[in-house]
């Protein structure tokens, strides 16, 4: 079936429909060996389609899974050092998967993967206000003061920080373990709120995105999102 060129390549995952019609209008997209237009549709059965060099496949099934990635994993499709990647973990799916959002390297948890390009972008856009949640283990205690400040939201050096909220608070002699739920996606985000407050992560786990929670699913472990949890996270 015929599809504009700007869905089809955004059902890729290759950009939004807004950047794919951005390319198309720059001549960087190419139907059968000639310059697409905007306006022009193709079918991936028997069309030809060039993105910026890169072929367009037909669409595959689409699925989504929820992995529980461990330490030591690269949420990247490639990495020039050779560094354990996250899609290694669901090789044995047909799909060709990618993760949706990132969790640093040493930061373990829940974590999507999905072939499904318009979900991954609606997940990743920061109008959607997805919930995460994290268990924080850091070194030092976790003070009143240093909480008012993480639920107010803490200064950064990329700006402000939406109020952040603090649970299930438990406080050792050296060491405290909380949970940590922030709508917000900035690069090595958590870390670097706890730092703000005097506090140094020694342990990172995303246990909750949205509504999904990562139960019982073992480290290294992955399971399939049902139709019914996929319609939720689109409606979110």
């Amino acid at each position: 079936m015929q599809e504009r060129i700007q869905k089809l390549i955004a059902q890729a995952g290759l950009a939004s429909r807004r950047k794919a019609e951005d390319w198309i209008a720059r001549g960087q997209v190419l139907v059968n060996d000639r310059v697409a237009e905007l306006g022009d549709r193709a079918d991936l059965e028997v069309d030809r389609v060039l993105v910026n060099g890169i072929a367009l496949r037909p669409p595959e099934e689409q699925v989504a899974v929820m992995l529980n990635k461990p330490r030591g994993y690269l949420c990247s499709l490639r990495d020039p050092q050779g560094r354990r990647l996250v899609t290694e973990l669901v090789s044995d799916l047909p799909q060709r998967l990618f993760p949706v959002g990132r969790l640093d390297y040493n930061t373990e948890g829940l974590l999507l993967l999905t072939n499904n390009g318009q979900l991954a972008q609606q997940l990743s856009h920061p109008r959607h206000h997805v919930e995460k949640t994290y268990l924080v283990k850091a070194r030092g205690r976790l003070t009143e003061q240093a909480r008012q400040q993480l639920s107010r939201g803490v200064m950064l050096k990329d700006g402000m920080t939406a109020p952040a909220k603090i649970s299930k608070v438990r406080i050792r002699e050296k060491t405290s373990w909380f949970e940590l739920t922030i709508h917000e996606g900035r690069n090595r985000q958590v870390r670097r709120m706890c730092e703000a407050v005097g506090l140094s992560v020694s342990r990172l786990k995303r246990v909750r995105l949205g509504f999904l929670t990562l139960g019982e699913l073992a480290s290294g472990q992955y399971r399939l999102l049902t139709p019914a949890e996929v319609n939720r996270l689109k409606s979110l």
